[in-house]
């Protein structure tokens, strides 16, 4: 068995997180990662009201007893969500572990470390990762250039990025970014993470909440199949590429403003695409692992394959180097 620092610290069986996903990250799909030894993930804005993540959350609770946690992103808006009261539900549900992404969480790790509450954040880059580390988080999740979503400006690929890591950082971090397979967690442990963040490979899940044929379309896809957006605008955002996508990418060529694709990238555009299954509805993220990606099986025996096959791959590459030094 896998055992690492991030395991022992965070109280699950196999180093492998289901990242929090705007619209996915769901009761179902969460308990059914903690019940493979993973550590599933609430994705807190995908409910409408504070009280809606509340009935998330316990809703979860029936579906396990082992550890979940709670995405609470943080983005720059003009009506930002009530964040403090998302938190505040967060923290009255007694969950104990969250993971933060986006805009400067530090007033959240204040107040959710007041509660003994652990906190995971997201980071793109090592100099995000180290600022995350002295306002107080336990752990940070290392997003390489290869991830879905907003993987930063630095344009810096995981087998960079995680070795960096691993030089700067006291506290344990999982990479997160192109990882699909056991091959893929071998990797990230050998490089020094203490573990692995999914979400491509998740939305690709028997429970996952996403319409099947947009399952069926990652499967079908290659890693070459996605497209980088809002490059102009210093926001790059990876997301399947599709004629939306590349309409959004041909304005802002031309010299276009965000107002001028706002309409084009809404996000109700894209829980479109996963509630009735086009995807040529609007924007959804995907990442290049979508090339990895054969099959829809359960996610807690994807957790249990993934883990296993780490751990082979871990032994077989011993033996090669054991049978080597033999030879030698």
């Amino acid at each position: 068995m896998l055992r690492t620092r991030f395991t022992e610290e965070f109280g699950i069986e196999h180093p492998i997180v289901q990242g929090g996903m705007m619209w996915v990250g769901r009761a179902e799909l969460a308990a059914a990662v903690s019940n493979g030894g993973g550590l599933g993930i609430i994705t807190a804005l995908t409910q409408p009201t504070p009280e809606d993540l509340a009935e998330e959350i316990a809703r979860c609770r029936v579906l396990t007893d082992k550890p979940f946690g709670v995405n609470l992103t943080l983005t720059l808006s003009i009506n930002p969500p009530p964040y403090a009261e998302y938190r505040q539900v967060i923290i009255d549900s007694g969950v104990k572990i969250v993971e933060t992404a986006g805009s400067d969480p530090t007033v959240h790790v204040e107040h959710f470390k007041e509660h003994g509450i652990k906190v995971i954040h997201k980071c793109t880059s090592v100099r995000h990762a180290l600022k995350a580390q002295r306002i107080g988080a336990d752990a940070v999740s290392i997003d390489g250039f290869e991830a879905a979503g907003h993987p930063g400006e630095d344009d810096v690929p995981g087998l960079v990025l995680i070795p960096a890591s691993a030089d700067a950082l006291d506290i344990p971090f999982i990479a997160s970014g192109g990882f699909a397979d056991g091959r893929g967690l071998a990797a990230a442990l050998t490089l020094g993470a203490a573990g692995i963040n999914m979400g491509t490979r998740f939305m690709c899940t028997a429970e996952s909440p996403i319409h099947e044929k947009i399952k069926q379309q990652i499967v079908d896809s290659s890693e070459l199949d996605t497209q980088l957006i809002f490059r102009q605008l210093r926001n790059t955002m990876r997301a399947a590429k599709n004629s939306v996508s590349e309409e959004v990418v041909d304005i802002l060529n031309k010299g276009g403003r965000f107002k001028d694709v706002k309409d084009l990238v809404a996000g109700t555009r894209g829980r479109t695409v996963y509630e009735n299954g086009d995807p040529e509805a609007g924007i959804w993220t995907v990442g290049v692992s979508q090339g990895l990606i054969r099959d829809i099986p359960p996610a807690g025996e994807l957790v249990r394959r993934i883990a296993a096959d780490a751990e082979e791959n871990l032994l077989s590459l011993t033996r090669t180097i054991t049978d080597s030094v033999s030879v030698s």
